[in-house]
């Protein structure tokens, strides 16, 4: 009998093990206000098309989740928006949520008038939904909820909002909600960088227009950064079709030092001299100082030796992956290639004529390791910057977290 009790533990074991790996995980929890709980409050977890409801005595459930980071958000009418980051590694999760009232709604907001408002706003829909194809057919249904501030002495431009932000993306057939914490755009070194939960439902539309929709979704994710990561992860890189390089940042060798070249600038322009120089020939001593002071004072070097997988992802634990470099990562899908309409834009990284116009993205680490889950979602995305073709797709081209290619008919 003894024997056959450690045999049923051991089984039961190994299966509660098989149930973990295979991504069984609830994140449960119960909605109240500081009175009673609330029934009927809708539950998402950013990034996915997952949703639920509480029931009458205001509980949720929302299970089969694998191992990962999420972002659960909460919302009632006539209350503020919750969010709650939430880590499952090797249990389930449970949530009691305390929601507050918005005692303050939209009709008794009272907005200033400022002349730079639609410009500011502009601004903002170009570098949050993009400037892809797919964002020509993306619309802001509701852009008077987002709080504009614009810092003049460090020339930055922030936008949040308390409220979701609702996005219809008639290229994609997403609805989106997107609980916008902040948006930053650098007007000096023209960074752009936002934070915020979005949630993903799916438009209805007739046969032929889903069909177009699927087409358009998989390939806005073939050669996403999450379908990057997903493949890193894996250990699938290659047979995705990304190849990667390092790019490193040298100082330009044929240019002068920046003291020879301001000296001769001011040695040739000041004075009696001064006078002759102000027309002047390609011939001319300050003619050529000047071109000297314009070439860059660094250049990026590739180099063409493929950066080996299994020496740059490490293991951080059980079901996060991480990886950490010098210089910055050169990521190129081979399997699709930049338009000419993106190329025009500013966006392109520089490459040997060899290697062809297909896309290329940079990644430059901020703050090390970059740490990323199965499903290609990052754990702290302020670990890196993004350059070339990932810096031009924006929320225009943005998938679910769980979206899986479809097999077009």
């Amino acid at each position: 009998m003894r024997l056959k009790s450690v045999a049923l533990v051991f089984l039961l074991l190994l299966f509660k093990l098989a149930v973990f790996a295979q991504g069984n995980f609830v994140i449960s929890g119960t909605v109240r206000d500081d009175k009673e709980t609330i029934p009927g409050a809708a539950i998402y977890l950013s990034g996915t098309k997952i949703s639920t409801i509480t029931n009458n005595e205001g509980k949720f459930s929302i299970g089969k989740l694998p191992a990962g980071n999420y972002d659960v958000l909460i919302q009632v009418v006539g209350y503020l928006p919750y969010s709650k980051s939430v880590t499952i590694s090797d249990k389930n999760i449970y949530i009691d949520a305390t929601i507050k009232a918005n005692t303050v709604t939209l009709q008794e907001v009272v907005i200033k008038p400022d002349p730079n408002r639609l410009a500011y706003l502009n601004l903002f829909k170009e570098y949050f939904i993009g400037r892809t194809p797919n964002a020509k057919e993306c619309k802001i249904l509701n852009s008077e909820v987002l709080n504009i501030d614009y810092d003049k002495q460090a020339r930055v431009l922030s936008v949040n909002s308390r409220e979701f932000l609702i996005i219809e993306n008639k290229a994609l057939g997403y609805r989106i909600k997107y609980l916008l914490q902040n948006f930053e755009y650098d007007y000096r070194s023209r960074i752009v960088y936002f934070a915020g939960f979005p949630f993903f439902e799916e438009m209805k539309g007739s046969k032929s227009k889903i069909n177009r929709w699927n087409k358009k979704r998989n390939t806005a994710y073939y050669g996403s950064s999450q379908h990057f990561f997903q493949s890193l992860y894996e250990g699938k890189v290659e047979q995705e079709g990304f190849v990667l390089h390092k790019l490193a940042t040298i100082g330009n060798k044929n240019r002068q030092p920046d003291s020879v070249i301001n000296a001769n600038i001011k040695r040739l322009s000041s004075g009696s001299r001064a006078i002759n120089m102000l027309t002047f020939t390609k011939d001319d001593s300050l003619n050529f100082w000047l071109k000297e002071r314009s070439k860059p004072k660094a250049m990026a070097v590739l180099n063409k030796a493929q950066v080996l997988t299994d020496t740059l992802v490490k293991t951080y634990n059980q079901d996060v992956k991480s990886i950490n470099f010098t210089d910055e990562l050169f990521v190129m899908y081979t399997k699709e290639r930049e338009t000419e309409e993106y190329s025009n834009l500013g966006f392109q990284v520089s490459r040997a004529p060899d290697m062809g116009n297909f896309q290329v993205s940079l990644i430059n680490l901020l703050e090390p390791p970059i740490l990323f889950y199965k499903n290609g979602s990052i754990a702290n995305p302020r670990s890196y910057l993004n350059k070339g073709f990932w810096a031009y797709e924006k929320m225009a081209d943005a998938v679910p977290i769980e979206f899986k290619p479809v097999s077009i008919k």
